[in-house]
């Protein structure tokens, strides 16, 4: 027996994309049971574009976060599978056909997520980089995962409601979707990364806004989700070589700090200044070789300047990775601090 599927949509301040987010949707082939989109407190035109689009519409009565938006969703949700969307991502018409499969094919998957596509929807340098990178970090990971992805990511929904669904400790976009998956893998549960299951992420990306995301909705919760469960998994980007990258990193800011330090406060310096231009020329050198794979990945489709331009942004994420990780690690050694609670399984009430 096929399964019914709930498509579930949330959304804040999303109007601009969500019309055309929905228009794809019309077009799965096959067509799911429903698509429910939650509309988070947009004070823009979010809920007129879903009512236009004749879809089932949940309010969440108020900003409260994607993680409670999502919960809301699947509570209003009738399918036997719910499949996860954001707002800003499109998908392609037969996305609907990879996700049943995977689960007809395989009874014990409990889990299926896909991948940003290599064509990001936003024209801008900060844009086109930032989603590649996502992209190439899916692209090049293990299929079995060890996380679930929202933007694109579907479950069974018993499997959901036994783990209590998202934790709506999270009241802005942040980890939400990786904290289910560790509770999902600490489970025993089963999650595979579908590479031809992609879809195309529309958002347009500011300089600003990605360090802030990196750092504080990315690798300071990242890291305390790690240290709580105590467990780091090598995968997705917390593979060796992005580790390496890090502290390769910050061992030559390090170092070219305290030759600074040295050298104003004592007129003396570790070595000459001319040693470290071949520090770090070797510093370039390793991290290209550590992250060769992706550079060529980039070079491949946007070319090579794109890719020298890259490089700077790409040394910013390793610096915020592992800025994050040092935050992270201070604030789960100075306080105590219990593990996320999972909303409880008996709040999700099938409706009617």
């Amino acid at each position: 027996m096929v399964p019914t599927v709930s498509i579930i949509i949330p959304v804040h301040n999303g109007a601009d994309f969500l019309a055309a987010c929905l228009e794809h949707v019309a077009k799965l082939t096959p067509a799911p049971l429903e698509c429910v989109v939650v509309d988070d407190g947009s004070r823009d035109a979010s809920m007129d574009v879903a009512r236009r689009a004749g879809v089932k519409l949940v309010s969440s009565g108020g900003r409260r976060g994607p993680a409670c938006a999502r919960n809301l969703g699947a509570r209003a949700a009738k399918g036997d599978i719910l499949f996860f969307l954001d707002a800003d991502v499109l998908v392609r018409p037969d996305a609907l056909a990879r996700v049943l499969a995977h689960f007809v094919e395989d009874p014990s998957l409990d889990a299926v997520i896909g991948s940003y596509d290599d064509e990001p929807g936003s024209p801008d340098f900060v844009s086109q980089y930032r989603n590649l990178l996502h992209c190439f970090i899916h692209q090049s990971s293990r299929e079995e995962t060890c996380t679930f992805w929202t933007a694109c990511g579907a479950i069974r929904r018993q499997v959901f409601l036994e783990q209590g669904g998202f934790c709506e400790t999270y009241t802005r976009p942040c980890i939400e979707d990786i904290e289910l998956g560790c509770r999902l893998r600490r489970a025993g549960k089963k999650i595979r990364l579908d590479k031809t299951l992609q879809v195309k992420h529309l958002k347009r990306w500011r300089f600003w806004q990605v360090l802030r995301i990196d750092l504080f909705d990315r690798a300071v919760p990242w890291t305390l989700l790690i240290l709580r469960a105590r467990s780091m998994p090598v995968d997705l980007n917390l593979r060796w070589e992005h580790r390496f990258s890090v502290l390769t990193l910050f061992a030559v800011v390090g170092a070219l700090t305290l030759q600074s330090v040295l050298a104003l406060a004592t007129d003396l310096s570790l070595l000459p200044w001319s040693y470290w231009t071949g520090v770090v020329a070797a510093f370039v050198l390793l991290l290209v070789a550590l992250n060769f794979r992706f550079y060529r990945f980039l070079a491949k489709r946007k070319g090579f300047w794109f890719t020298l331009r890259a490089f700077p942004l790409h040394c910013l994420h390793f610096f915020s990775s592992g800025l994050g990780f040092t935050l992270g690690l201070l604030l789960h050694v100075g306080r105590s601090q219990a593990p996320c609670p999972a909303p409880k399984p008996r709040a999700f009430v099938q409706s009617d």
